[in-house]
């Protein structure tokens, strides 16, 4: 197993937290706040843009780039995969199923349960909202395994283990059961007046797609989680 070790390097990308390269993948942490990639209503700077900026080192007529294997909402921090060709991609994707991938939330109030599974059809509607069906056919099968860590001042730190990864299915799943994200303003509270969200993809392993190691990187915990709950001890990835 690799466990990350920040990689040295003269030339670093501005804007995100450089985790791994090698010549088939970069590994990066992402600010909350930052697109992975645009969309057609925001080409703003993107995480993708400021990776390309960086395999380019600054030389706009470089065919060097990298490629999108995952994506993380704009207001969602943490771990991000890059594959540095198109082979590499395609063979993450493919694998994508045995990628392990640990978030960690902050949500309001407490759960009655303190694990489980919340398992829901996630379908989208034309404004862009992900919603729970009972229709099969209109949904996706989505599975999101919780477990509580600590509860303090009204809010619950959770420990989220994603088994699919559908869009914005952390926090639907979480919304639909009473226990909205900290700081998500679009499935959130009304009166949540907390300008970051709390939702952080802490860990991830998965299987290299050219030496066949399995790897392993994990982050640090946001500044923002200890300022709602205070200390923090997880479990290992």
């Amino acid at each position: 197993m690799f466990t990350n070790k920040r990689t040295p390097t003269k030339y670093q990308p501005k804007g995100v937290t450089l985790l791994y390269e090698d010549r088939d993948i970069i590994v990066i942490e992402k600010p909350c706040g930052l697109l992975t990639i645009g969309t057609e209503r925001d080409k703003s700077r993107t995480a993708h843009t400021i990776l390309n900026d960086y395999v380019r080192k600054g030389d706009p007529r470089s065919r060097n780039r990298v490629y999108i294997v995952h994506r993380l909402d704009r207001d969602t921090s943490g771990i991000l995969i890059f594959a540095r060709s198109e082979a590499a991609k395609t063979f993450l994707q493919a694998h994508w199923d045995s990628t392990d991938k640990h978030y960690l939330t902050i949500v309001h109030g407490s759960l009655a349960l303190k694990s489980g599974t919340i398992s829901s059809y996630l379908a989208e509607n034309s404004a862009f909202n992900v919603y729970s069906t009972p229709d099969a056919a209109a949904g996706k099968l989505s599975h999101t395994e919780y477990t509580v860590l600590k509860e303090a001042k009204g809010f619950s730190l959770l420990d989220i283990h994603l088994l699919t990864g559908r869009k914005h299915q952390i926090r639907v799943h979480l919304s639909e059961k009473g226990h909205p994200v900290v700081g998500d303003r679009k499935y959130g509270r009304g009166n949540d007046h907390y300008g970051t969200m709390a939702l952080h993809a802490r860990s991830i392993s998965f299987t290299h797609p050219v030496n066949g190691k399995r790897l392993t990187f994990e982050t640090g915990i946001p500044e923002f989680f200890t300022r709602l709950v205070g200390s923090i001890e997880t479990p290992a990835p």
